[in-house]
């Protein structure tokens, strides 16, 4: 029993060290020196690799990036690239919640969404050294991560960019992949603007709102309130706009379920990632029950 256990952990060890990862800084200036690690396939081929960037969840005040190490390492065997990457953390040591200021909060994010567009330039200026295909860049994250990935999509990179602007005229990341994620403005999503997008989100999530509501559930007197817009506002939205959208809601559950899709829900990310690049059409809503009591049954039918 002892060689068979230590057999399966010497195969997931060799597994998980068998696709080249490699890590490079990205970004640095005075102050700061961001890196990433990309995550290649083994198997070498002349087709130019698609590429996800993902970003990690903490509030923008904590969190690693190889904390999706069994991530990278999926996709690259299922013929993805992924960089995931370091982004500054402006809100360490301060309040991000309800006694926080809500310049603090929206400043927090846009440095988080500017690195990411520092990141994303970087890959494309290095995209024939390492065979990515730059016409397939998604965008992707965890929580915190997720805000990033919206508002990296959607937001006047010209105006909020806050580094030099190195991205192509007229870029757009061919998708987002967001757990637990929401925006500010959800009219910057527009028809012309929409991408392709798989989220996932607890319908009882008090951090990041589920539908419409206020950042870690603040009351509108409290210096941190901040109103977002979450993934299911997002899924009604994109489907008004006729756009493709899948959102898998756990009826009943909190945020605990943010990072569902890089962990147990790797099957639907790399389902979702083969049928855009394969330009299908596509909108579902899957429902997944948690043993949690849903408290918010009376208010989605669909949860009942």
């Amino acid at each position: 029993m002892k060689k068979i256990l230590l057999l399966f952990i010497a195969i997931t060890f060799n597994n998980i060290h068998a696709q080249e990862i490699k890590t490079m800084t990205y970004f640095q200036n005075d102050t700061i020196k961001l890196d990433l690690d990309l995550y290649l396939p083994q198997k070498k081929t002349t087709e130019k690799i698609p590429l996800i960037i993902f970003a990690f969840g903490g509030g923008f005040s904590g969190g690693e990036r190889t904390s999706e190490k069994e991530f990278g390492v999926f996709m690259a065997k299922n013929g993805y690239a992924v960089a995931s990457i370091s982004y500054s953390l402006y809100m360490k040591g301060k309040d991000f919640g309800c006694k926080g200021t809500l310049t603090e909060k929206i400043k927090a994010i846009q440095i988080g969404v500017s690195d990411m567009w520092q990141a994303t330039s970087y890959l494309i200026e290095n995209a024939n050294k390492y065979n990515l295909d730059t016409s397939k860049i998604f965008i992707s994250g965890i929580s915190a991560g997720a805000e990033i990935g919206f508002h990296a999509s959607f937001w006047d990179y010209k105006l909020m960019n806050l580094y030099k602007n190195n991205l192509p005229e007229n870029f757009k990341y061919k998708g987002f992949i967001g757990g637990s994620g929401a925006i500010q403005d959800i009219n910057l999503i527009t028809k012309e603007k929409a991408i392709p997008m798989l989220l996932a989100h607890g319908n009882n999530d008090d951090t990041v709102p589920y539908a419409a509501g206020s950042h870690r559930s603040c009351p509108t007197n409290a210096s941190g309130w901040l109103i977002l817009f979450g993934s299911y506002a997002v899924y009604n939205h994109m489907n008004d706009l006729h756009k493709d959208i899948e959102l898998i809601t756990f009826c009943g559950g909190g945020h605990e379920f943010s990072g569902y899709l890089f962990h147990q829900g790797q099957q639907y990310v790399l389902d979702f990632v083969n049928d855009v690049s394969k330009g299908k059409k596509f909108e579902s809503h899957i429902i997944i029950p948690s043993a949690k009591k849903n408290a918010n049954s009376g208010k989605y039918l669909f949860c009942e």
